[in-house]
């Protein structure tokens, strides 16, 4: 039985705001040693692995989506996480790039990082509900990874993107009868989602018994917050053709997957 089914919303809902911190903390303390890419458009392609075709065939997918929806769905590689996990790299990029507006938090991050073979979907807040946890680690599978084990690189990506735009161009009922995107309600639980549960109920732990470690937190995280305040203004502009996220968020939302 998932996890999903045994953890009412309440305390499903505690959870996420506590691994939110977690990631929060955990990105703080990395985040001025790691070089970001830049945010040059919806397709930053670091690696070097999405063909021309490819790029091609899926930029206007992304404007379209924008337009119509606002969502903004953002595609990257990366040469390196810099020893970091993709989880909070991932987390820590969407939030440099402050991808989706930023009333509405509707940004989504598609991630490879080749080397590593690794590939996450980050999601920003308010797209949590539709593009869910389960519903972006089907999209991992499903698309995405066996394409990759193919080598093909650009084929994955390209279907990984068309199955996201799917989730939220579709009716749910429509899309639920699509074995590319239909939920196996016998999956068993990612093991990285217990160890997250025991890292956040560890936090929650120590911000209890310890006025020391809470002050610490706190602390850190005002750092954090006043820091970002400076840095930014609104929605501010990249550097090469002006594009820019909207000054949204993400506390952790999406699915991560390897090849």
């Amino acid at each position: 039985m998932s996890a999903d089914r045994t953890m009412s919303p309440v305390a499903w809902g505690g959870l996420r705001a506590a691994i939110g911190c977690i990631a929060l903390v955990a990105t703080a303390l990395t985040a001025f040693a790691v070089n970001f890419p830049a945010l040059t458009g919806r397709i930053v392609d670091q690696a070097n692995i999405i063909s021309a075709d490819t790029r091609s065939s899926i930029e206007p997918k992304l404007v379209d989506l924008e337009g119509k929806s606002g969502i903004q769905l953002v595609v990257a590689t990366v040469t390196s996480l810099e020893g970091q996990e993709i989880e909070p790299y991932a987390n820590e990029l969407f939030r440099s790039w402050k991808l989706g507006e930023k009333a509405k938090n509707n940004g989504v991050l598609l991630l490879v990082a080749p080397n590593e073979r690794r590939v996450r979907i980050e999601v920003g807040y308010g797209l949590e509900g539709t593009l869910t946890d389960a519903l972006s680690k089907v999209i991992i599978t499903n698309a995405i990874t066996p394409r990759f084990k193919a080598g093909d690189f650009s084929g994955g990506i390209s279907r990984g993107v068309d199955d996201i735009i799917t989730v939220f161009t579709t009716d749910a009922s429509e899309w639920q009868q699509r074995p590319s995107l239909r939920l196996d309600n016998q999956q068993t639980t990612d093991p990285a989602t217990w160890l997250l549960i025991a890292a956040a109920i560890a936090l929650v732990t120590w911000l209890i018994v310890s006025p020391g470690f809470r002050w610490l937190f706190l602390n850190l995280v005002l750092n954090i917050i006043l820091s970002s305040g400076s840095s930014s203004s609104g929605g501010g502009s990249s550097s090469g053709g002006g594009f820019s996220g909207g000054g949204g968020s993400s506390g952790g939302g999406g699915a991560s997957g390897s090849w």
